[in-house]
């Protein structure tokens, strides 16, 4: 027994020195503790600024007319998400980088357009009515000039439309190129109402019936020419070219009788004024408003022309619709004043 013992307490020695010296061993791999994964800081990204649209007035401007004015320039702007202010200036200090279209009347601002333009290329500029001021860059310019042989035109329609026996006249400069060709928009006008227009009442002379006033005639002499075509030539409607208008001539017309349609008068609207054919400074803004919005400078922009003024006691609504239609069809291109109808 004690052998046996003795052998068991050797082999369990033996066992234990063999462990130790290069037995096979059982190798610990700590399992790894969880940690938290880092999330990454967000990224902040600037909100775009909103662009921002100026209208510029001046101080002293009707307020029916200022209010047609913001309430136009303000609903564009609104439409397009801009920003809007109204100002009676502007200087460059006013002119922060997300300021995209500046509409601005007359007077030229501040240090004028073309100054604030250079210092602000981002932004496009509309001036209406600012003299000596050429579109170019970023500026647009409301053309200024008259559409002389369209209101000829529309004149010699409203006037046959609204006379009896289409008995028309136009007064114009001699030596006048410009009155010539309005002269024969003025025909083509009535000939487009009422063609061949038969007087009822046979006469030995057609109408128009049109006088030209020489370069060199003293504008008080000018009633003389009127009296000839409302006295002698039995005319009942008158045309005055532009460059012949006064409001002394257009007051005697009128207070001759005589039915007048032109350009609006600069002052008090005469006797017998049927309507005017103005510039539409309003629908101007809105057609250049889109290039503007686009980034399109150096833009002409040509008013269209609309009626204004109107005496529905000599011309009526039924006959002013027709002859609007007539307007945009010029305005359009779809009829052209010189064209025979």
């Amino acid at each position: 027994m004690q052998r046996t013992l003795n052998l068991t307490i050797f082999n369990f020695v033996f066992i234990i020195l063999l462990t130790s010296c290069g037995g096979s061993s059982v190798e610990f791999t700590p399992t790894p503790l969880p940690t938290d994964t880092p999330i990454p800081s967000p990224t902040l990204t600037p909100t775009p600024a909103t662009p921002l649209a100026i209208l510029v007035l001046p101080s002293d401007m009707d307020q029916a007319i200022n209010e047609l004015y913001q309430t136009t320039v303000y609903d564009l702007a609104q439409q397009a998400g801009f920003r809007f202010q109204v100002r009676n200036s502007l200087s460059e200090i006013d002119l922060e980088p997300d300021l995209r279209v500046v509409v601005a009347l007359a007077p030229d601002p501040g240090p004028g357009i073309v100054a604030l333009a250079s210092a602000a290329p981002q932004t496009q500029f509309l001036a209406i009515n600012i003299p000596d001021l050429s579109a170019g860059a970023n500026i647009s310019v409301l053309a200024d000039t008259v559409q002389n042989d369209i209101i000829a035109f529309m004149a010699g329609y409203i006037g046959a439309m609204i006379t009896d026996d289409y008995r028309i006249g136009m007064i114009y400069p001699d030596q006048n190129q410009g009155a010539l060709s309005a002269l024969n928009a003025y025909t083509n006008g009535k000939a487009y109402f009422c063609g061949i227009c038969q007087p009822f009442y046979y006469l030995t002379y057609g109408f128009p019936q049109a006088i030209s006033i020489p370069v060199t005639e003293p504008i008080e002499n000018y009633s003389v020419y009127s009296n000839y075509l409302i006295q002698d030539r039995e005319v009942e409607f008158i045309y005055l070219y532009s460059d012949i208008t006064s409001l002394e001539l257009q007051a005697y017309v009128g207070n001759s009788g005589a039915v007048q349609v032109g350009s609006a008068p600069q002052g008090s609207v005469p006797l017998y004024w049927a309507a005017s054919l103005s510039p539409d400074t309003i629908g101007a803004i809105q057609a250049a408003w889109p290039t503007l919005v686009a980034g399109q400078g150096g833009q002409v922009i040509q008013s269209p022309l609309v009626l204004q003024d109107v005496d529905p006691s000599l011309f009526g609504p039924g006959k002013q619709a027709q002859a609007e239609q007539v307007l945009r069809d010029l305005l359009a291109g779809r009829i052209a004043p010189h064209s025979v109808p």
